[in-house]
């Protein structure tokens, strides 16, 4: 049998993304740099008193809206690898470019609209974009699982990206719904990395649980005739229909947070480079990016790793079993993110965070290839040992999404003013984008030939490329900025700026 067979099996083409885009460890026995962080990093220094009260509904009803996109990028997952080879009556051996392909296509075109999105809403407001981009993407999600070709598969994936750009919105209405260096932005993003992972872990779950309804749930839906022509249409109604639902809600309850009241005072004016080359944006930039490749590389191999068979250096895993794992490493994120992030910030800042999490990348990754060792010995005790430990150590790996939301505090930190906040979203949510339409299919097709390598490594190449990217992000976190310094130069040339026109 051919080694692309033996990965994807034609009655079995849905292995489940896990619910991390990063999925990855905090090692026990770590310590925090020696040398404290500027107090910038762990809390501004205005009073809780002067910042006013939490907005907790705004910031709720914010995190709502963003779990749409996410659930609406990974609910195809699980049925992907089907639905391809089924509409282009394809092989099993170009099932994984085609899957790959039309997953990219949502992130490819965000990349390319998110500049638009933003700057449509200084134009017309958050709040109306906001609702528009939901509409969209609901609406085309719906459209998708009504696909019987590849082309309308492709033209339908497109359609979501390209409506798909309310993250900008929603960060930026987050920040100006707490102000830029508020501590209440620190919990509000914590929230918001909270929804995220939550949509990542829904959107696959429902993906799978509701596809192909006839033949998974024959006592309920045997003899519905469309159902059994559009096998996911299901999935793509419900999920449709809960955007529009969510569309709906925001569109009643959100504040709008555009401050129009200032449209006539003077605005500083930077270009994109101009802004990107101002202090510690270049790296903070960087950072963001190296870290959306390892997350979305990881995201892409791991459910492949976890569904190839134990003789080939893999889990064996069936799809119950990876997802039953895929949510329970969802749980233990959203625990990490509300019990153990908020004090932990607190106590060794932002960049504090990003560098325990760089630590562990490395470590975490090469566990992987070492709990599949244990199962390849066959030892009945080793198994044992890997089922004992292996479900703890990926709930415990799923710590590392913290430096998804410290990294997103890094950028809010760093922008020069406010005033050009939204713009460096854009630019950042763009690197975002870019590294997540090319990363699943890249890295995907790199884990099939590394298992097809078997001579090299027994098949584990794959892992010393990752444990080697991993080692890249945690040399680039030794260089992120000191935000209070940055913040002191500004304010200092600011004052310079000013005597010199008074003078």
């Amino acid at each position: 049998m051919d080694l692309i067979t033996k990965l994807l099996p034609a009655t079995e083409q849905t292995p489940l993304l896990p619910p991390a885009t990063g999925g990855d460890a905090a090692i026990p026995g770590f310590t925090p740099p020696t040398s404290r962080p500027s107090p910038s990093n762990e809390a501004p220094s205005t009073p809780a008193a002067e910042e006013g009260p939490f907005p907790t509904k705004q910031i709720l009803l914010l995190c709502l809206a963003r779990l749409l996109e996410p659930i609406a990028f990974f609910s195809i997952f699980p049925y992907i690898n089907k639905m391809a080879q089924e509409n282009g009556n394809l092989p099993n051996t170009d099932v994984g470019f085609y899957s790959g392909l039309i997953e990219s296509l949502f992130s490819l075109t965000q990349m390319f609209v998110m500049i638009f999105w933003g700057r449509a809403s200084d134009r017309v407001g958050r709040k109306p974009v906001l609702v528009a981009s939901i509409v969209g993407v609901s609406l085309a999600t719906m459209l998708f699982g009504t696909a019987k070709t590849i082309a309308e598969m492709v033209i339908y994936r497109c359609a979501a990206g390209v409506f798909a750009g309310n993250v900008v919105t929603i960060r930026t209405m987050i920040s100006e719904q707490c102000g830029q260096r508020s501590k209440k932005q620190a919990k509000a993003f914590g929230w918001f990395s909270i929804a995220n992972n939550l949509g990542i872990s829904i959107g696959p779950l429902l993906g799978g649980a509701l596809a192909e309804p006839v033949r998974q749930y024959p006592v309920l839906f045997k003899g519905w005739k469309w159902l059994e022509e559009y096998p996911y249409v299901l999935s793509s109604l419900v999920i449709g229909g809960l955007g529009l639902i969510c569309a709906a809600v925001v569109g009643w309850s959100v504040e709008e947070t555009l401050d129009r009241k200032g449209e006539d005072r003077q605005v500083e004016k930077m270009s994109v480079w101009e802004l990107m080359k101002s202090p510690g944006v270049g790296i903070v930039l960087v950072v963001n990016g190296w870290i959306m490749l390892l997350a979305y590389s990881y995201t892409a191999i791991l459910p492949v790793f976890w569904f190839t068979e134990v003789d080939l250096g893999g889990f064996g895993f069936s799809p119950v079993q990876i997802s039953w794992l895929m949510g329970l490493t969802g749980l233990s994120q959203a625990v990490w993110m509300l019990a153990i992030f908020p004090p932990l910030q607190a106590r060794i800042g932002t960049n504090g965070v990003m560098r325990v999490c760089a630590k562990a990348y490395p470590l975490f990754f090469a566990l992987g290839p070492v709990f599949s060792m244990l199962l390849r010995t066959g030892n009945p005790a080793l198994v044992t040992v890997f089922w004992a430990l292996a479900p703890l150590a990926f709930c415990f790996g799923s710590g590392v999404s913290m430096s998804f939301t410290a990294i997103q505090l890094a950028v809010s930190d760093v922008a020069p003013s406010t005033r050009t906040l939204g713009t460096l979203t854009s630019i950042s949510q763009a690197v975002v984008s870019g590294m997540r339409s090319f990363s699943p299919a890249t890295f995907a097709s790199l884990f099939a030939l590394s298992v097809k390598a078997q001579w090299l490594l027994e098949g584990y190449s794959i892992w010393v490329l990752m444990v080697t990217m991993a080692f890249g992000f945690t040399v680039l976190s030794l260089r992120l900025p000191d935000y209070e310094q940055l913040k002191k130069e500004r304010e200092a040339r600011a004052e310079e700026e000013t005597q010199r026109l008074l003078d």
